[in-house]
């Protein structure tokens, strides 16, 4: 059977693996996720799957502060050893991490975080621009669910795309590196701050601006 793209991503965000040892287990797998990722694993590529519950405690505290002082973000970015805490390699991932909260502004880490509450009235905001869009009834509530993947892909940080490489994800981006480095990493937590926040002024586009101001 062919294997989608979409069933590619899944499996490599999920493992960490490349995208050819992916599709690959998949076509072995007949398309089934938890038996490519088995493959994966038997063959010690699944990295980030083996690593995923190991106790990471160590870290840093990156900060970010955009040109001029208008966005600051700080990031708690853990790791298992203070050793690879301390590797450039590491700290330029906390450091990626930072200038990406600071250009696409998430709300969340990851979409477990995102309150009930908040997703209920998203879902009633959604289910009536459809309605009001003229879509019929028995089809509405597949298109709110597929339109909160995509609220999700814009206030989760682990589902944004990266901003360096769009054609990747920040959980893509984190499971590649637990492959390199060795250890299960994990992004805790983040604040950011934005001057004037809350306040009328015109809007800018700050992934184009912090990208500009890292020469990217």
């Amino acid at each position: 059977m062919a294997v989608s793209a979409s069933a590619v991503k899944e499996l490599r965000e999920k493992t960490g693996a490349g995208m050819l040892d992916c599709k690959k287990a998949l076509d072995e797998a007949n398309g089934d996720i938890q038996k490519a990722t088995d493959i994966l694993r038997e063959k010690g590529l699944a990295a980030a799957a083996n690593k995923a519950g190991r106790i990471a405690t160590e870290g840093v505290v990156e900060s970010y502060i955009h040109a001029g002082g208008r966005i600051g973000v700080l990031v708690e970015v853990n790791c298992e050893t203070d050793f690879v805490a301390k590797t450039d390699q590491f700290r330029e991932f906390a450091r990626d991490i930072a200038m990406q909260i600071a250009a696409a502004n998430p709300k969340y880490v990851r979409r477990e975080e995102v309150p009930a509450e908040e997703l209920d009235k998203e879902r009633e905001i959604l289910k009536a621009q459809a309605l009001n869009e003229g879509k019929p009834a028995h089809i509405v509530d597949k298109m709110v669910e597929g339109r909160i993947g995509k609220y999700y892909e814009e206030f989760c940080l682990l589902e944004q795309s990266f901003i360096k490489d769009p054609d990747k994800t920040i959980s893509t981006l984190l499971n590649e590196k637990v492959s390199t480095i060795g250890e299960n990493i994990s992004i805790r937590r983040f604040v950011r701050y934005e001057l004037g926040e809350g306040l009328e002024k015109k809007q800018d586009n700050f992934v184009e601006e912090v990208m500009s101001q890292a020469k990217l």
